[in-house]
């Protein structure tokens, strides 16, 4: 683009001192067609000159070399998938967080009322046709309540500059006004598609679906159905696909005084010279919180380990895996060979937990990535069918789950225990450990968890899953068998 912006401003420069000789020479009282070599000038020009300006071969070759330098890193460039994707994440925002769409679109995560979620350095404001193209994917897919809030914005910000052009828009305010009409239409409030329906036929009175609509309308509302239409949604309210739901009652006092940090050496060697920084975050479910469990350059090995082989993340469904729609994440898996950083973490975490990490007892070490607007839903690590994928492994369900923070984030990202009612910040370098299942055997309806969608930030962690067998004689049952 910088190369093409050179050439055209190189190319109008000479167009402009042509303009000024031509000008100079139409503006001149002594110059007559009388003189034979004007006369030539003039013809010469009106043949010859304007033609070669018209059809210039440096404007041509000009565009050719921006196309060409298009079609070189077109691969590289977000798809249609990518594009809704990343809208898809601005709503999930919007419904987790309870964020103003208003707010959004002028740069900034509030609710209503409240201080800012997180403020960015720099504000990064929606344009009128980026509002537009949010409110489209929902629209596209019949999700009327966000396309009504996002197109209400597109229209505001469309009005406050109807009849400027923008290179960058590729909607304008009739399109928004027609979206937001059928939008409201679909949601039963048919007064309100009209009056935007007859806006709409101001700026474009020759359109004859529009003017259908309008007449369609006015019918439904003489005959009385101008209220709530039967089995439509409604636009106010608990958005349709809230992540994480009601949440129980606070944690009873009684829990809250086994909580505190120690240091732990687990009765390992291992950790006699370093001990690990234990927080105990919560004792039903057991789960606790290891800082500082690996350094910045462990960190950025695993992450660099991991990065050439991201994919995207599947989850464990019935009886089979399947890429997730809920799951907005890449993922890698390496083994304890890949690196000797990964091999000492493998040891670490043998250490930490004195539980078995050797093949087939746990799973190679997951990578996970999460992009804009990342999270996971509700969800339990531990199998919750005999027939689950996860017991191909010939080595029983998942007994605990070791989940290591590579990544700093700004806002959002926190993991959350759903019925324990808690959640764990994103602590960079931290290791959050919990056992899945009891000492019984059955599964820990309190581990529960999801990952928050991440706000703010670029969010790495790494996942070790331990399996049962091989931890018998390392964490035995209990006299209790409800234990």
């Amino acid at each position: 683009l910088r190369s093409y912006l050179r050439d055209e401003s190189s190319r109008l420069r000479l167009l402009r001192r042509f303009y000024e000789k031509v000008q100079a020479l139409h503006q001149d009282p002594k110059a007559s067609v009388d003189n034979p070599l004007l006369a030539f000038s003039l013809i010469k020009r009106l043949h010859s000159d304007w033609p070669n300006v018209i059809y210039s071969d440096e404007a041509t070759r000009n565009t050719q070399a921006l196309h060409a330098g298009l079609r070189e890193v077109e691969q590289e460039l977000p798809g249609a998938e990518d594009l809704e994707g990343a809208a898809r994440a601005l709503m999930r925002l919007q419904d987790v967080y309870a964020l103003s769409v208003k707010g959004l679109a002028s740069g900034v995560f509030q609710r209503a009322g409240q201080p800012p979620l997180y403020s960015p350095g720099r504000r990064a404001p929606l344009s009128a046709d980026d509002c537009f193209h949010v409110g489209k994917v929902a629209y596209d897919t019949g999700d009327y309540y966000h396309s009504i809030a996002w197109l209400e914005e597109a229209v505001s910000l469309f009005r406050l500059s109807y009849g400027s052009w923008n290179l960058e828009d590729r909607s304008s305010l009739e399109d928004a006004l027609d979206h937001l009409a059928f939008s409201y239409f679909m949601a039963g409030n048919i007064s309100h598609a009209l009056s935007l329906s007859r806006e709409f036929l101001r700026y474009d009175p020759r359109n004859q679906r529009v003017s259908r609509n309008v007449a369609k309308y006015k019918k439904l509302l003489e005959t009385g159905m101008g209220a709530r239409l039967p089995g439509t949604p409604s636009t106010s309210g608990v958005p349709p696909h809230a992540l994480l739901g009601p949440l129980p009652p606070q944690a009873a006092p009684e829990q809250l005084l086994h909580l505190g940090c120690s240091y732990e050496t687990n009765g390992s060697p291992f950790l006699l010279l370093q001990p690990a920084k234990k927080e105990m975050v919560r004792t039903q479910p057991h789960v606790a919180l290891y800082h500082d469990f690996i350094t910045d350059a462990e960190a950025e090995t695993i992450k660099g380990l991991a990065g050439p082989w991201l994919q995207r993340s599947v989850v464990a469904s019935g009886e089979k895996q399947q890429k997730a729609e809920y799951r907005i994440s890449k993922s890698a898996w390496l083994k304890d060979t890949a690196d000797p950083v990964v091999r000492a973490l493998e040891r670490r975490m043998a250490a930490l937990t004195g539980l078995d990490l050797r093949p087939p007892y746990a799973e190679h070490l997951q990578v996970v990535n999460y992009g804009l607007g990342g999270h996971y839903e509700p969800h339990f690590d531990h199998a919750t069918s005999t027939k689950s994928p996860l017991y191909r492994m010939k080595s029983g369900n998942r007994i605990a789950t070791i989940m290591i923070y590579l990544s700093a984030v700004e806002a959002g990202g926190s993991t959350a225990f759903i019925y324990a009612n808690f959640s764990v910040p994103v602590v960079k370098n931290a290791a959050l450990f919990w056992w899945n299942l009891r000492r019984n055997g059955n599964g820990d309806g309190d581990t529960l968890h999801a990952g928050c969608p991440v706000l703010a930030g670029d969010k790495w962690v790494a996942n070790k899953w331990i399996h049962e067998y091989g931890q018998e004689f390392r964490r035995p049952c209990s006299a209790d068998p409800q234990d």
